[in-house]
C-alpha cells in the first residue's frame, strides 16, 4: 500500500492535482497568503506619504512593529482557535478583523490612529496565514501538501513583488488612504466567502473543549513587545536590557505551554527541541529567520550606499529572493514523499550556504552577485519549505497536525523579529549610522552578514533532527 501510495504521488500532473482537490479551499488560502504579505510590504512605499501628509515621523517604526505583534499573537492562537471552534468562524473573523484594521488606517488622520489600524491588521492577517497552513495541513490529503504549498509560495513570491508596486502606485496616481482600503476591500471579501460561500465540508474540523489560555497569551504579548521596542530604536544597553526580558518571557511562555493541558496548549510539545519532529522544525525556522533578515532590513540601504543605485534596481534584487522561492518551489513540488528529508537538507543547506554568499557579494561583488545570492537564499527556501510541512506532519503525532501548521509561521516571524532587533544592535556598533562613503558601507556590510553566521549554524542541530532517520523513515522516506 505504501509503495503504491508513493508511486500516485511521484506520477501526479498539475493538471490530476488542480482537478482532484478542492480548488476553493485552495484558492482561499493563497488570497490569505495574498492579503497579508503584500499589506506587510506595500506599506513600505506608503510611509513616506502618510509622513508627508499627516506627520508623525517618530513614529514610523512601530508601524512594522506593531504589525508584527498583532501577527504573532493571533497567529500564536490560531491552531487553539481551530480546535475550538473550526476553520469557519475564527477565519472569517480575522479577515473582518484584517479589513476593518485597513479601513481605520485609511481613515487616520494621525499617525495614532494609523498604527492602530496596523495592529489590527497585523492581527488579522496573521491569523489568516496560520489558518491557511492548518487548512494546508488537515483538508489536503499528504500526497497534495507539496503542490498546494508550491502555489502558495507562488502568491507569497507575487505579493512580495507586486506590494511595494501597489503601494506606489497608489501613492502616485491616487492615495495612500485608498491603498488601505483597496486591500480592506478584498478581506471583507473573502470573509463573506470563508462565512457564506465556502462549502462547509472543506472548512471543518472536528472541535474540542479549551480552555483559553489568557496567561500564556499575556506572556507571549509581552515577550513579542518587548522584542519590537528594542528593535525601533536600537540603544546598547535599553536594547539588551530589553531583548533580555523579552527572551525571559518567551522561555516562560514556551515552559507554562509545555506543562499545560493537552486541548489547551498553544504550540506542539518540546517545541524547540531538536531531539522531537516539530522541535526541529520550528528550532530550525527560529534559527533562519535571524540568520536571513539582513538582506530585507539593511541590504535596501547597504546596496545604495555602496553601489549609488536607484530604489528600483534595489527593489528587483531583494525581490530575487521571492522569485527563486517561487521558481524552485513549483519546479520540486512534484517529488515524492518518500524524497522529503533529501529536499528539506538541499534546501536549508542552500540557505545556509547564501550566507557567505552575501558577505562577498555584498562588499566584494557586484549587483548581478548579490542578486544571485538572494535567489540562492530564496530558492533554498522554495525548495525545503514546500516539504517540511508534509515531513515534520508524518513524523509527529496526528492531533498535533494542526498546532505545527500554525506555529510554522509564527515562530518564523517570531524570528525576524529577534533578528531585526540583534542586527540592529551589531549595525549600530559597527557604525552604520555614520557610514558617509562607499568604502565604510562595505565594512559595516561585511560585519552585519558576518553575524549571521552563528544564528545560521543554529540551525543545524534542527536540520538534522527533522532529516535524521527516525520512526521506520530513513533521508530518502
Amino acid at each position: 500500500m505504501k509503495s503504491n501510495a508513493i508511486h500516485e504521488e511521484s506520477t501526479l500532473s498539475w493538471s490530476e492535482f488542480l482537478r482532484e482537490i478542492h480548488l476553493p479551499s485552495l484558492a482561499l488560502v493563497s488570497l490569505a497568503v495574498w492579503l497579508h504579505a503584500a499589506d506587510t510590504l506595500v506599506v513600505a512605499t506608503m510611509l513616506p506619504s502618510i509622513v508627508a501628509d499627516i506627520g508623525g515621523q517618530s513614529l514610523v517604526g512601530w508601524s512594522v512593529a506593531l504589525y508584527e505583534i498583532g501577527s504573532i499573537m493571533s497567529g500564536a492562537a490560531s491552531a487553539l482557535l481551530v480546535l475550538r471552534y473550526g476553520l469557519r468562524l475564527p477565519m472569517s473573523i480575522a479577515a473582518v478583523i484584517f479589513g476593518i484594521g485597513c479601513f481605520v488606517s485609511a481613515i487616520g488622520n494621525t499617525m495614532p490612529i494609523v498604527l492602530a489600524g496596523r495592529l489590527l491588521q497585523g492581527s488579522g492577517g496573521g491569523g489568516l496565514v496560520a489558518m491557511g497552513f492548518v487548512i494546508v495541513s488537515v483538508v489536503f490529503e499528504r500526497r497534495y501538501i507539496a503542490r498546494a504549498l508550491a502555489i502558495v509560495s507562488a502568491f507569497w513570491g507575487m505579493s512580495a513583488f507586486l506590494g511595494p508596486l501597489i503601494g506606489g502606485i497608489f501613492v502616485e496616481f491616487a492615495t495612500w488612504r485608498l491603498g488601505f482600503a483597496f486591500f480592506g476591500l478584498q478581506a471583507l471579501g473573502l470573509a463573506i466567502w470563508i462565512a457564506w460561500q465556502s462549502p462547509k465540508q472543506h472548512l471543518e474540523v472536528e472541535h474540542h473543549k479549551t480552555h483559553f489560555p489568557t496567561a500564556r497569551l499575556g506572556l507571549l504579548c509581552a515577550s513579542v513587545i518587548l522584542v519590537a521596542v528594542a528593535g525601533i530604536d536600537i540603544n546598547p544597553i535599553k536594547t539588551t536590557v530589553l531583548v533580555f526580558f523579552g527572551l525571559i518571557a518567551f522561555i516562560l511562555f514556551i515552559f507554562r505551554d509545555a506543562n499545560a493541558k493537552t486541548n489547551s496548549r498553544l504550540l506542539p510539545p518540546s517545541p524547540l527541541d531538536p531531539r522531537t519532529p516539530a522541535g526541529a522544525t520550528l528550532s530550525m525556522i527560529l534559527a533562519l529567520a535571524i540568520a536571513t533578515i539582513p538582506i530585507t532590513a539593511f541590504g535596501p540601504l547597504l546596496i545604495t550606499a555602496i553601489y549609488g543605485v536607484s530604489a528600483l534596481t534595489v527593489g528587483f534584487i531583494v525581490a530575487s529572493s521571492s522569485i527563486g522561492w517561487t521558481a524552485t518551489a513549483i519546479a520540486v513540488s512534484s517529488a515524492p514523499e518518500r524524497l522529503d528529508g533529501l529536499f528539506i537538507l538541499v534546501g536549508i543547506s542552500l540557505v545556509i550556504f547564501s550566507i557567505p554568499c552575501f558577505i562577498f557579494s555584498v562588499t566584494h561583488g557586484s549587483l548581478w552577485l548579490i542578486a544571485l545570492s538572494a535567489a540562492i537564499e530564496g530558492g533554498g527556501f522554495g525548495i525545503a519549505w514546500t516539504f517540511i510541512l508534509r515531513r515534520t506532519t508524518s513524523l509527529s503525532p496526528p492531533e498535533e497536525s494542526q498546532r505545527i501548521a500554525g506555529a510554522l509561521p509564527t515562530i518564523q516571524r517570531f524570528g525576524y523579529a529577534i533578528g531585526a532587533t540583534y542586527i540592529g544592535l551589531i549595525a549600530n556598533a559597527a557604525g552604520f549610522l555614520d557610514m558617509t562613503t562607499p568604502a565604510e558601507a562595505k565594512i559595516v556590510a561585511q560585519i552585519i552578514f558576518v553575524s549571521c553566521v552563528p544564528p545560521g549554524l543554529l540551525a543545524l542541530p534542527g536540520l538534522w533532527g527533522i532529516v535524521r532517520p527516525q520512526r521506520g523513515f530513513s533521508l530518502l522516506q
